[in-house]
This record gives structure tokens, C-alpha cells and sequence, in this order.
């Protein structure tokens, strides 16, 4: 229980911070708003840090399902202990972009953009098209993971793999690299929990000015993470083999 709740709690964080970034990036009337995509970018990078730092030694501090699940596909993570923690992850980023409405409520009354307002909750691609914005966020994330392989330890050993609070930095600096170079195309959800969670909350909650919460879209930021971290784990394996 303890390790789901700190998935709880990192996944809570990471989004309280990341899409409280975003917030005061794109809502009128904060003083954050002239921050832009470098902004939101590098504020993404400490939301990661932060969250990754607080679950690190309790849990590994996945706080994404395509984490968890491409762990698992490599056999460093133990498939029965996959479903708890998904569920902590989607609740967390259901809980902190909660928490991100509740700290700009004033702001969300007085914007009136739509778009705007959903790109605090969840991800929408610059440019709409099925098959290209599903391989923008399957490339991402599986360099996202593949990459997270090597921070977490890059051995097939006997040890499991785990994102120690060491490795907090170089996940925050990875995720700051996605972003800048990746992220233009679909705003890099990489993180099925991360778009899943806080959409939801976009539909049920009573969010000023709102519109709708683009559902023809929410598939692909959580089926192309997935598919993309099991690839990174398979591509691992067959590397370190």
C-alpha cells in the first residue's frame, strides 16, 4: 500500500506542478502568462523532478503507466503490482489537476478561450491527424523510456530497475529534451495517466467558460504511450541481451 500511495502522491505532484505551469502560462490574468512553450517546457522538467524526488525510494517512482508497463514487459516489475499502480496514477493526476483548478479558479472565470483552458487539463495536437499525431507521441515515448532504462540502472540483472532520488535530475533534464525537441506536435503527453486523469476531470468538473474535452482525441495520448514503452523495453532487452 505504501508504494501505491506514493505513486499516489508523485503522480499528484507531478501534475499540480506541470499543468499548474501551463496555467499560468496560457490563463489570462496571471503573472506567468507571457512564459510561453520554453516556459511550460521547463517547468514540465521540475514537475517531473519534484515528483520523481518524493516517490523515488517508496515506490520507483513510475508515475506513468507506460513506465509501469514497459517495466513489467521487461520483467523488472511484477505484473500483478501493474494494475494498483495504474489506478494510483490515473487518481493522483485526477487529484492534482484538481488541485490546479482550485489554485487559478479566478483565472479560469475570466478566460473565456476554450482551447486554452483545456491545454491546463490535457493534450490536443497542433495540427489534427490520427496517424501522425499517434507516431509523435509513440516516437516520444519511446525514446522517453528507452532512455529511462539507462537512468534506472541499464542492467538485466538480478537487481529490479528503479528510479532512485538520484536519478530525479536526469529524468527532469530528459523530459525538459522531449519537450523542446519532441513536444511541439501533440504537447508530449507521453504519460496515459498524465492526459487521462486531468481530462476526465475536465469534463465533470464545473470549469468556468469551459468547452468540450476533445474525447475524439484522448485514445491516441494513451494507446501510443503504451505501445511505445513496450517497444523501448523490447528494444532494450534484445539490446542487453
Amino acid at each position: 500500500m505504501t508504494s501505491y500511495l506514493f505513486e499516489f502522491i508523485g503522480t499528484a505532484l507531478l501534475i499540480l506542478l506541470g499543468n499548474g505551469i501551463v496555467a499560468n502560462a496560457n490563463l489570462k490574468n496571471t503573472f506567468g502568462n507571457t512564459a510561453g512553450w520554453v516556459g511550460i517546457t521547463i517547468g514540465w522538467a521540475m514537475a517531473v523532478f519534484v515528483g520523481v524526488f518524493v516517490a523515488a525510494d517508496a515506490s520507483g517512482a513510475h508515475l506513468n503507466p507506460a513506465v509501469t508497463i514497459a517495466l513489467a514487459t521487461a520483467g523488472k516489475f511484477a505484473w500483478s503490482l501493474a494494475p494498483g499502480y495504474i489506478v494510483a496514477q490515473i487518481l493522483g493526476a485526477m487529484t492534482g489537476t484538481t488541485l490546479v483548478w482550485l489554485s487559478y479558479k479566478k483565472q479560469y472565470e475570466t478566460s473565456e478561450d476554450q482551447g486554452a483552458i483545456l491545454s491546463t487539463f490535457a493534450t490536443t495536437p497542433a495540427i489534427k491527424n490520427t496517424f501522425w499525431n499517434f507516431l509523435s507521441e509513440f516516437i516520444a515515448t519511446f525514446a522517453f523510456i528507452l532512455a529511462i532504462f539507462y537512468i534506472a540502472g541499464g542492467s538485466l540483472g538480478e537487481e529490479n530497475i528503479k528510479l532512485g532520488s538520484l536519478d530525479a535530475l536526469p529524468v527532469a533534464l530528459l523530459v525538459l529534451a522531449i519537450g523542446m525537441s519532441l513536444g511541439g506536435t501533440t504537447g508530449y503527453a507521453i504519460n496515459p495517466a498524465r492526459d487521462l486523469g486531468p481530462r476526465i476531470m475536465h469534463t465533470i468538473l464545473p470549469i468556468a467558460n469551459k468547452g468540450k474535452s476533445a474525447w475524439w482525441y484522448a485514445w491516441i495520448p494513451v494507446v501510443a504511450p503504451i505501445c511505445g514503452g513496450i517497444l523501448a523495453a523490447i528494444v532494450f532487452m534484445a539490446i542487453e541481451v
